[in-house]
């Protein structure tokens, strides 16, 4: 028979570890894709993606 494993409630503060600066606009933009080309618009489209929360954000060069 398996093993039994109990879960328990995160805490308050392993819930919201990295979210509080993000909440306040200051992530932590990391690059993510290098180069990507827009056929509609013909520009470059840099990604960049938050390390903390996840969140993308798209900069056309």
């Amino acid at each position: 028979m398996g093993e039994i494993i109990p879960f328990k409630k995160k805490t308050l503060l392993e819930k919201h570890k990295g979210n509080t600066l993000c909440r306040q606009g200051h992530h932590k933009w990391l690059l993510e894709k290098q180069s990507q080309f827009d056929v509609k618009k013909g520009q470059l489209v840099t990604v960049y993606g938050c390390k903390r929360c996840g969140i993308r954000k798209n900069k056309l060069t």
